[in-house]
């Protein structure tokens, strides 16, 4: 295993051919000035992305994931925000351009589906108004050219009786039809990047589940690259090509989607899956948690982030931070001293399972109730 080389727009060979990258991510970190200190939301988060591919950013609430995909987009707040690194879309740098000159770029070339429509729809404006906007904006559509591209818009992303809708407003439409409603704005002026930022949050089941292949069937279609922003591992098992795993502002692991849940390497990564409620377990059965909580991004640990909750954690791991490092496999990525499925890491536990660590008895027994004990170490 070697230390991963950050190299901005790097291409790859794909069929012979030399690909260059839709998105190219290099060592961004985004803080945020408060009264308590400065927040380290993001903290040097490289990734790529090739158009037509689907990117799954996970973790934890808080763990830097919306910020992420805001500071890409530049949609930042203008005061009390530092950022740093590069971002290139399409062959051009954009991280140092002014939100006016990102106007050009957002709905026509990048956009977002945010996580709660009633937010990001105008209440008091009707559907059909908020969808041709952007069109008339952006491709100098006229009127009647706007709303009958509205109403294939609505048609697409499958809301019926799309005329009826036009002239709606959001709270006449359900949760479901007002977050295609979102995704038809979104698309609305063939965006090549797409960021999903938590897109079925609210919804029940089988809701959720009509979006995402909403969302995957128009990524297809139109050959975008798309970014799902999501805390749940089993969304992004069926809908992603490739994962990055995200906790306290880092990517801890960053893998092709049946690379990382074959052979995941990351603590974390493992604890979040072992956390995905099982359909064969019986009734009752105790769910599995993470003990503790997330670091204070104001004062983060100065070794791995992870470590105080960590069922593995030694020495090492709170004193000195570890690296990206490259598996066996091409493309796999992650952050850590003693990885899950080495000798290393199998060591590691059965250390801390000799020495009583909770955290360890509670990753293998499951029992609940040594949170409490993680809890009072101050984590």
């Amino acid at each position: 295993m070697g230390r991963r080389k950050h190299v901005v727009a790097t291409g790859e060979l794909i069929r012979g051919r030399h690909v260059e990258p839709l998105l190219d991510v290099d060592e961004v970190a985004t803080r945020f000035h408060t009264p308590r200190g400065t927040v380290r939301a993001v903290d040097g988060v490289s990734l790529t992305l090739r158009r037509g591919r689907t990117l799954g950013l996970v973790g934890e609430s808080g763990c830097g994931k919306s910020v992420l995909s805001r500071t890409i987009m530049g949609l930042l707040p203008s005061a009390g925000v530092e950022r740093h690194g590069r971002v290139i879309f399409d062959g051009q740098r954009i991280d140092e351009l002014s939100a006016a000159e990102m106007r050009s770029y957002w709905g026509t070339q990048m956009a977002m589906v945010f996580q709660d429509p009633m937010t990001s729809l105008n209440p008091v404006m009707r559907i059909g108004r908020q969808i041709t906007e952007s069109l008339r904006y952006h491709l100098d559509m006229d009127k009647a050219e706007a709303r009958e591209t509205a109403l294939a818009l609505l048609a697409s992303v499958h809301i019926p009786e799309p005329a009826r809708r036009l002239r709606q407003y959001p709270h006449e439409l359900s949760g479901g039809m007002r977050q295609r409603v979102v995704i038809a704005i979104a698309l609305a002026c063939g965006p090549h990047l797409l960021f999903a930022d938590e897109p079925t949050t609210a919804l029940d089941v089988t809701v959720q589940s009509q979006i995402l292949e909403l969302l995957r069937h128009q990524q297809r279609e139109r050959d975008m690259a798309m970014v799902l922003v999501t805390h749940d591992l089993g969304v992004v098992a069926g809908h992603t090509d490739d994962v990055a795993v995200m906790y306290a502002g880092q990517i801890v692991e960053q893998a092709p989607t049946r690379t990382l849940f074959a052979s995941m390497r990351m603590p974390y990564t493992a604890a979040l899956v072992q956390s995905i409620p099982r359909l064969h377990n019986a009734r009752h059965t105790r769910l599995s948690v993470i003990a503790g909580r997330p670091p204070d991004l104001v004062d983060p640990p100065a070794g791995c982030r992870f470590a105080p909750r960590c069922p593995q954690a030694q020495d090492r791991c709170r004193e000195e931070q570890p690296p990206l490092v490259e598996a066996e496999d091409p493309g796999h990525l992650f952050r850590c001293w003693y990885p899950v499925g080495t000798d290393l890491g199998r060591e590691a536990l059965e250390r801390n399972l000799a020495a009583h660590v909770p955290q360890a008895e509670m990753a293998v027994t499951g029992d609940v109730t040594r949170a409490v004990e993680v809890e009072g170490q101050g984590v």
